[in-house]
């Protein structure tokens, strides 16, 4: 009996016959002195300065940055993405009139979509938009409402705005000032928070 199982055995072997399949991986690479020298792209990685947080103070003031800064960069970049838009329609217009005309329209679209959420916004994310709006857009607040309603009526709301201590005309600083904001907003566009 065991020489039957035996020879059974012996005679399925071949037929179960496991292989392991392999991907064929297409690596360039360069000669270098009849040396072969791989190449292989990597990924960008940054690496990040983490400033010591001593206190716990500290440590709540730098969270209340990060939930901040997350709560208005996506407002921010949605500005720059409408910015964008909106500069190619007003591009094809052909006159002042139609122009004030899209504006108009575009302002009145913009409160009913998010006025209700930038309400909302507490006086620090407030400062932190003015300057994630600079950073996205390559100009500040006031700049861009002068060009798009006029220097008019930039100036009355810079106006208005300095009333309440915040500045249009605040620039985004990423190696001074802002070099926190914009170690969170690389770390919000890569995944990490």
């Amino acid at each position: 009996m065991k020489r039957l199982i035996y020879i059974s055995i012996f005679l399925l072997i071949p037929f179960t016959h496991f292989c392991q399949e392999v991907e064929k991986i297409i690596v360039y690479a360069q000669v270098i002195d009849g040396d072969t020298i791989p190449i292989v792209p990597l990924k960008q990685v940054y690496v990040y300065s983490f400033k010591i947080i001593e206190s716990k103070k500290q440590a709540r003031k730098y969270s209340r940055l990060i939930r901040n800064v997350k709560r208005v960069y996506p407002l921010a970049k949605l500005a720059g993405i409408k910015l964008r838009e909106y500069e190619e329609i007003l591009i094809k217009a052909t006159s002042d009139r139609e122009r004030k005309k899209i504006m108009k329209q575009a302002e009145k679209e913009l409160k009913e979509n998010y006025g209700g959420e930038l309400r909302k916004l507490t006086f620090s994310q407030g400062k932190i938009l003015i300057k994630l709006v600079d950073r996205e857009t390559g100009n500040s607040s006031y700049d861009l409402v002068a060009e798009l309603r006029g220097k008019f009526v930039a100036f009355f709301w810079q106006t208005f705005a300095r009333l309440f201590g915040f500045n249009l005309k605040t620039e985004y600083d990423p190696e001074g000032e802002d070099k926190q904001i914009e170690m969170i907003v690389r770390m919000i566009e890569n995944g990490q928070l």
